[in-house]
């Protein structure tokens, strides 16, 4: 546990933590405030819980000790990471609270199996999941699952940079078969070649690329017409120094108000250019 290295982050993950550590205050506030309800914060890809600031080296909490360290604190916190030593650090920090369950294994087997048939709307239960793999590592399945719930709200990390980079090629014959696999796991279907190109590969001519945002937004309508969450506001395009789009951060829910909280503070970053 001593010699694990934490993560590097940039500002953009900054901004990311701020904003969940912000909802998650205001959505605990609201549900403890109704007196019936259960409430969950499940962070699936956790980490350490602390991070080192790129810029500076400064070591910075992450997202489960900021949600930890909210006013008004969820019932119940899960934690998962697939790696052991990063669990084992969270859980010299989080120390003996009962119900602070930190878990070690695959995320998407983690969530379907273990968590998420604990969070029923029948029982009273509420969750708010944090979503934020390292790279295209979700499974859709998971999406489905929490939008099935009803009792589930999700910040989704839609890692576009990691497509880009892996999958989204003018030759997509080029494209190695097990990226194109973790794509379609994450995506769903294979509908995701729609939202990315807009014409077949020609004997004269690569497939043309769409941009970003066009695949971002088809990815939104996903969420509301499959996924079936009735509420997906535009998502935060999360910016590197150069400007370029590193990931959209989404938010789903079942719940206008939580629609209309993320909308706020979404939309007080993207009017800075973050």
């Amino acid at each position: 546990m001593g010699r694990l290295k934490l993560d590097e982050i940039g500002y953009w993950s900054e901004i990311k933590i701020d904003i969940i550590k912000k909802y998650a205050a205001a959505y605990s506030k609201i549900i403890s405030a109704k007196g019936i309800f259960t409430s969950c914060y499940i962070d699936a890809f956790s980490g350490s819980g602390k991070h080192v600031r790129k810029r500076t080296k400064e070591t910075i909490e992450g997202s489960p000790i900021a949600a930890l360290g909210i006013d008004t604190p969820f019932d119940e916190y899960y934690f998962i990471d697939i790696e052991s030593d990063k669990i084992d650090y969270l859980k010299n920090q989080v120390g003996d609270l009962e119900n602070v369950h930190c878990m070690v294994g695959d995320a998407n087997e983690k969530l379907i199996r273990d968590v998420f048939p604990k969070i029923k709307y029948a029982d009273y239960k509420r969750a708010l999941c944090v979503l934020d793999p390292y790279g295209l590592h979700l499974d859709w399945t998971v999406i489905q699952a929490a939008g099935d719930a009803r009792s589930i709200e999700i910040f989704l990390n839609f890692p576009v940079a990691d497509m880009n980079r892996n999958v989204f090629w003018k030759d997509p014959e080029g494209v190695d078969e097990r990226d194109i696999m973790r794509m379609t796991r994450y995506w769903g279907d294979e509908t995701w070649r729609d939202a990315a190109y807009t014409t077949e590969k020609s004997l004269v001519a690569w497939q043309e690329r769409t941009d970003n945002d066009t695949v971002a937004e088809a990815f939104r309508v996903r969420l509301q017409d499959v996924a079936g969450f009735s509420f997906v506001p535009e998502p935060l395009p999360m910016r590197n120094n150069q400007g370029g789009v590193v990931y959209y951060l989404f938010f789903a829910s079942h719940n206008p108000t939580g629609k209309k909280i993320v909308g706020d503070i979404f939309d007080k970053y993207r009017s800075r250019k973050a």
